[in-house]
This record gives C-alpha cells, structure tokens and sequence, in this order.
C-alpha cells in the first residue's frame, strides 16, 4: 500500500482537533460559571449576616447614643420613664445557657457513649430515632410542657429542697437550715433562672448526643479492639481513645448546642419568669434577650423603648458571635497542636 492510499484511508487529523479544543472551552466555560455560581452562595450568607447585623445596628442606634455604653452596663429597665439597661437581660441569658450546657453536656455524653458501645444492636435503631424526634420537637411545645409539667415539680419539689440545703432555708424553729449560698435563695417558685436552663438542656441534649454519636462511630474498631487487647478498660478505652481521636468534632457540638441554647425564645419566655429585677438567686424569675424582645416589642409604648429592643437583638448577635468565634478559635488550636504532634 503506498502513501497515498495510507493518507485516503486514515481520517482526517484537523476534524478531532476542532472538537477536542471547543470540548476544552466549554468545559473552561462551565467550570467558571459553576465558581461563580458557588461563590455567589457563599457571598449570600455572608451578605445576609452582615445585613442583619447592620440592620439591628441601625435600629437600635437610637437607644445606642442616647445610652452609650451605660446601655450595656446599667441594670434599669424602666418603661414609664424610658430608661433602659441590658445587663440583666445579658446576664440571664449567659446564666441560662451554661446551666443548660452544664446539665446536657454530661447527659449527651452517657447517652452517645450508651449508643456507640454499650447498647444491644436491637436497641440501638430505637433510641436513636428518638433522640432525633426529641431535636425536631418545636420549641413552643417544650415551653408548655416546661410550664404546665415541670414548673409545678420545680416549685414543690426540686427548689424547696434546694433552698433549704443550699440557700436559706429555715425550719419551723426558726434555725436555719442551708448554707445560706445567695445562688439558691428565695421563694420556690417554680419559675427562674434554674428552671429555664433545665428545659433548655432538655432541649439541646438530642443536637449534642447526635453530634457524638456519629463521631464516636467514626472511631476505628481497631483501635479500641487493641486497647481492649492490652487490658484497658472501657472507660479508659472512652477517655484514651475515643476522646482524643474525636475532640475537635465533639467540642463543635458542644458549641452547636450552646448556640441554640443563647437563641431560643419560646421556651425560655413560658418558664423563666420575665422579671428585670432577678438578684443573686438562679431560683427566682429572671430573664433574657430573646424573652424581652418576644414579651414587649409588639407593645413597645415610643420609638426609644423599641429602639432598645432592637438594640438588643443586636447584643444578642454580638453574644452568639463571640461565642462562635470562640469556638472556632478553640477548635483551630486544637488542630493545630494535633498536627504538631
């Protein structure tokens, strides 16, 4: 066969060209649209974050100059004569939110750590579908249930026993009884500080032992079998293997929980009280920023006393932030001292 044959035979070279370089732009073209694409998402909630900020910023910016910095220290909150301080709707909420994560943070942890490796298979499936119902219950229904259910076992039971070993409890002599610790004194009842960093726990348990559940599953089998092989126990098995293989993640739950702990409303405003004069006592009526805002904006009497509320969603965002950016601090030293080991 000469070469002209050769050449008829094979097809021609500049046809596949064409169509391998308009394949290459195209994909190019496709590749810059789906970056610009994902790049808007990311912008947008970046956008949105900043726009709600600015947009509580703004509208509390006349209760901001009229109070300056006194609005965040003072402890007043006088509708009739338009003073208004956000220091005990802080502190209320702060107060709430660490006894909620003092209680859920041990409970979240047993019921994950029951989960991963004590349960039987059989009853693994059932608990776990539970605990996720728990986490999509709305809050309204926990603030009922706090109210008409746990606020009556708070003020006959819990807190009478509380105040009378904890705070200043007297008996029917007139001796006291307690330690006189001003955190626990007052009257039982029912509604406080106390009572609503309970039904928050109840309601962040589900989201932080979810959190650990899936992490400790994550934990390979052969670390644990080999720890179990040199003759740990399970709990040193839990606190030398598991923990540290899976710190970071469970830390970030932690700190998920919190989250919606410093936010919610609905079920703190049915149990907490509402008062803006609590004292020193967890046990008495308090109350928070979300419970403020949910209890007085729609009948806000004047511009300043609705700027102040607005003022503190701004606070509020501030609080939650900070928080967050705690956490995420935290959780980049700890990979970072991970990678230099």
């Amino acid at each position: 066969m000469n070469v002209k044959a050769i050449s008829l035979a094979l097809p021609c070279a500049s046809v596949p060209y064409r169509s391998a370089t308009s394949t290459s732009h195209r994909d190019t073209r496709n590749d810059r649209l789906f970056r610009g694409l994902m790049f808007g998402c990311a912008a947008l909630v970046l956008l949105a974050l900043a726009g709600a900020a600015g947009a509580t910023l703004w509208g509390g910016r006349q209760a901001l100059s009229t109070f300056g910095w006194h609005f965040f220290t003072s402890t007043t909150w006088d509708v009739n004569n338009g003073q208004f301080g956000a220091l005990f709707p802080i502190i209320g909420t702060l107060a709430t939110a660490l006894i909620a994560i003092v209680i859920a943070v041990p409970v979240s942890f047993g019921i994950a750590l029951f989960l991963t490796d004590v349960a039987p298979q059989w009853m693994r499936g059932p608990i776990g579908a539970a605990i996720e119902l728990l986490a999509g219950i709305p809050s309204i229904i926990y603030g009922m249930w706090g109210f008409f259910v746990f606020v009556p076992i708070m003020s006959g039971k819990i807190e009478p026993f509380l105040i009378n070993h904890l705070g200043d409890g007297i008996d029917a002599a007139g001796k006291a009884t307690g330690l006189g610790l001003s955190l626990f004194s007052g009257a039982p009842v029912g509604v406080g500080l106390l009572t609503a960093g309970i039904v928050l726990a109840v309601m962040i348990v589900p989201f932080i032992a979810s959190v650990m559940r899936e992490v400790f599953l994550t934990v390979p089998s052969r670390l644990k079998e080999s720890a179990c092989a040199l003759g740990s126990t399970r709990w040193e098995v839990l606190w030398n293997i598991v923990l540290p293989y899976t710190r970071t993640a469970v830390i970030g739950g932690i700190f998920l929980g919190l989250g919606r702990a410093l936010g919610e409303t609905m079920a703190v405003t049915f149990v907490i009280g509402n008062s803006h004069d609590p004292g020193a006592s967890i046990v008495m009526p308090g109350t928070s920023i979300a419970a403020t805002i949910a209890n007085e904006f729609n009948e806000a009497s004047g511009d300043l006393h609705r700027s102040a509320l607005i003022a503190l969603a701004f606070v509020l965002f501030g609080v939650t932030f900070i928080v967050l950016a705690v956490a995420k601090l935290m959780l980049r030293r700890l990979a970072r001292r991970e990678g230099a080991r």
